[in-house]
C-alpha cells in the first residue's frame, strides 16, 4: 500500500505520521486532517526518515517500535543532521526507558498507547503554537551568570560558547529565565512549555531538565531543583 498524503489547509502545515498499525495510522490521520493538517503516512522506519528528510514537515508523530528503522532512530539520525523538527513518539510500552531515551535523542513528547487521537493532535497543535510564539519573542537577551539567551535569535550560549538545544529545551530554559529565582512546580512548566497539565506527564519535564543541564557544563548549577517543588533558575 502506497503512502496516504493529504495536503494542507491555508495556515496548517504537513505532519509527518509514521505508524506500521494501519488502524492506527488511519485514525491519527483522520483526526489531523479535521484540524486542517495536511498529513503523510508511513509505515515503516525507512521511508518514514526519507519523507522527513525530503518533505520537511513542521510535526513528526513517531512510533518507537516500526520495521526497518525504529522511531528513536528516525529521531536521533534527524537531529544529527540538525533537523529540530518537533517529534512526539508514540510507544505501546508503559515503560520509562522508552520514553526517556525517545526524549534524550531529541523528541519533545510522547504519549503511550491506548491513546485519545484527539489528546494527540492537542499536543501537536501545542508544539506548533509554541514554536510561533517563540518565533515572535521580543523579550530580547536574557542573561544569568555565564549563560545568555537570545529569544529573538533561539540562540544560547555559556561563556560565549554556543550550545544546540531542541526547540523544547530552548523552551524550557527561556521559560525559567524569564522570571530568575521564582520555582517553578513541574506542572506548572508542563503547562507552559508543553502545553498541557497531567500529573502522568511530569517525568518528562525532569528528563528535558536533566538534558538542558547536561549541555550547560559548568553553568548546569544555574538550574536548580526545589526539592518537593520543581526548578528554578537562580545564579
Amino acid at each position: 500500500m502506497n503512502a496516504v498524503t493529504d495536503t494542507p489547509e491555508k495556515g496548517k502545515g504537513l505532519v509527518l505520521v509514521v505508524e506500521d498499525e494501519r488502524p492506527i495510522a488511519d485514525l491519527v490521520r483522520l483526526y489531523l486532517r479535521r484540524e486542517g493538517f495536511g498529513v503523510q503516512v508511513e509505515h515503516d522506519g525507512t521511508a518514514g526518515l526519507a519523507a522527513a528528510r525530503r518533505l520537511r514537515p513542521v510535526a513528526c508523530v513517531l512510533d518507537i517500535a516500526l520495521p526497518g528503522l525504529d522511531g528513536t532512530e528516525i529521531c536521533r539520525r534527524l537531529r544529527a543532521d540538525g533537523d529540530w523538527t518537533p517529534v512526539i513518539f508514540l510507544t505501546a510500552r508503559d515503560d520509562e526507558v522508552d520514553r526517556i531515551l525517545g526524549l534524550e535523542l531529541g523528541g519533545d513528547d510522547y504519549v503511550t498507547k491506548p491513546f485519545s487521537p484527539r489528546e494527540l493532535v492537542t499536543r501537536v497543535k501545542a508544539l506548533l503554537r509554541r514554536a510561533a510564539v517563540s518565533a515572535g519573542d521580543t523579550a530580547g537577551v536574557r542573561v544569568l551568570g555565564p549563560l545568555t539567551l537570545d529569544s529573538g535569535r533561539r540562540a544560547v550560549t555559556v561563556d560565549g560558547q554556543a550550545l544546540v538545544l531542541t526547540a523544547t529545551e530552548f523552551d524550557l530554559l527561556a521559560h525559567l529565565l524569564g522570571r530568575p529565582g521564582r520555582v517553578f512546580t513541574r506542572e506548572e512548566l508542563l503547562a507552559a512549555v508543553w502545553g498541557y497539565a497531567s500529573a502522568a506527564g511530569t517525568r518528562t519535564v525532569d528528563v528535558h531538565v536533566a538534558q538542558v543541564r547536561s549541555k550547560l557544563g559548568g553553568a548546569a548549577a544555574l538550574i536548580r531543583t526545589v526539592r518537593g517543588v520543581g526548578y528554578t533558575a537562580d545564579a
